[in-house]
């Protein structure tokens, strides 16, 4: 695909006004900015009148589609009734209350509380400083050190891209002193030869307990974990992981905190990640899915230890001091009340747990090219890891840019999917049909024979 490098057209447009985020900027340069002007269920529509089938969901928030009626009928009430306000000072909106009792409702908690950010990123670094005021008021203020995964994502926040664990980070000078990155359990890639899967989450285990020791316990404040790994690239933890690890955690009064920002509200078959792997965090970060995308929000979701720690902490100075002008936003609250209730009765979750199986089956035949490593994912968000060698799980020379050519070329054949290191990553909207899947996986699999056909 050529860009329209008339000065007026939109591509040019883009290029002149737009600073690009997470973008590969030669095929910006060589192919120009794709221009979208609206979205048909899980298809959405350039300014061309090119139509793509977003195995993306968006950035994997739009699971209910680009133009789900309720959604947009609940956003345009609450903005006739009461278009915006804050959480400050004692004052929120009902929808806020609302929201709050729902969140806690539907989450793995008997009871909890709930704080509101705008993003994911947000509710992370908001998390942190919740920790480490809590310590501080309970006279450990040592209590700062921050245990994360490498290849995690957490956000891009100074704090929250300090717990992400990616190379990329160290163009900010990050990460920030006291964030401790532990090895990614992603046993394909971490294992060692002849090391059982279970014997590489003991070992992962002990590496935990370990390195609790060798800092000191009292200088950590807690442990953030992706139930599945998200953006470093759809990575299941191996077999028993979070068992392994919580006992650990606990034994030393360290806080689990599920960073559920993806797999959150039904990605992995269930409302939450931690339930599908069969832990209770003490806390769960939550967005994207909160409000099916139509509305930026994040929230923490305080289980009941934590919820009555930072109570005692704020009641001892009077106040929280920490918030956001649109924490708790009024659509916001009622878009994501009304996602909540999409998701969970208008048959969208069941679809996931329906067509997981389909899902499966597509990327176990797509692994079968010679090019492809492995395939990795749970519910409806998989990857496929492209390889030089299978034998070996050699890569291709990152100089090839090979995802990042599978993207593209999927692009070209009207199918929208992410290029994330070596990995090529799905994540349809969960209205997504057995049809349309179809179409997904024909398309990618045309896209990886090109590509592979090129560079192998």
């Amino acid at each position: 695909m050529m860009p329209d490098t008339a000065p007026n057209s939109w591509e040019s447009r883009a290029e002149a006004n737009s600073l690009y985020g997470f973008t590969d900027l030669p095929s910006v340069q060589s192919r120009g900015t794709v221009v979208l002007t609206h979205g048909e269920g899980p298809y959405v529509v350039d300014v061309h009148g090119r139509r793509y089938l977003d195995a993306n969901s968006g950035l994997w928030n739009m699971v209910a589609g680009f133009d789900h009626p309720g959604l947009t009928a609940a956003a345009k009430a609450q903005y006739d009734r009461f278009p915006g306000y804050h959480a400050f000072f004692g004052r929120m909106s009902d929808q806020t209350v609302m929201l709050s009792e729902k969140l806690v409702e539907v989450s793995p908690f008997a009871r909890g509380r709930v704080f509101y950010t705008n993003s994911g990123s947000e509710a992370n670094d908001t998390m942190v400083k919740m920790l480490w005021f809590l310590h501080a008021s309970e006279g450990k203020p040592e209590r700062r050190k921050i245990l994360t995964r490498w290849n995690a994502y957490h956000g891009v926040t100074a704090v929250s891209a300090s717990m992400t664990g990616k190379p990329y980070n160290s163009v900010f000078g990050l990460p920030l002193p006291g964030f401790i990155h532990l090895t990614s359990p992603h046993y394909w890639r971490e294992g060692r030869e002849g090391e059982s899967e279970a014997e590489f989450t003991r070992r992962l285990a002990q590496e935990l307990e370990d390195r609790i020791i060798a800092e000191g316990p009292d200088t950590i404040a807690g442990f953030f974990a992706e139930p599945v790994m998200g953006a470093g690239g759809v990575i299941p933890p191996s077999e028993g992981y979070f068992q392994a690890v919580q006992p650990i955690l606990k034994k030393y009064g360290i806080p689990l905190i599920a960073d559920e920002v993806i797999t959150g509200f039904g990605r992995t078959g269930n409302l939450w990640g931690s339930e599908t792997y069969e832990f209770v965090p003490d806390a769960i970060i939550s967005s994207k899915n909160i409000t099916a995308g139509f509305f930026p929000m994040g929230a923490i979701i305080l289980g009941p230890e934590l919820s009555d720690r930072l109570q005692a902490a704020a009641e001892a100075i009077e106040e929280f001091p920490h918030g956001f002008t649109a924490s708790g936003h009024p659509v916001g609250c009622a878009i994501a009340l009304k996602a909540i209730d999409v998701v969970m009765n208008e048959g969208l979750l069941d679809n996931v747990r329906a067509l997981t199986p389909r899902f499966e089956e597509g990327m176990r035949r797509l692994a079968e090219n010679p090019n492809i490593g492995e395939w990795r994912g749970k519910g409806l968000m998989g990857a496929l890891e492209a390889v030089k060698d299978k034998a070996t799980k050699t890569p291709f020379d990152s100089s090839l840019s090979v995802s990042e050519r599978v993207a593209n070329t999927c692009t070209d054949l009207g199918l929208i999917c992410r290029p994330l290191g070596q990995a090529i990553v799905l994540c349809p909207p969960f209205i997504i049909t057995e049809a349309q899947m179809d179409e997904m996986f024909d398309k990618l699999e045309q896209a990886l024979k090109k590509v592979f056909a090129e560079v192998a």
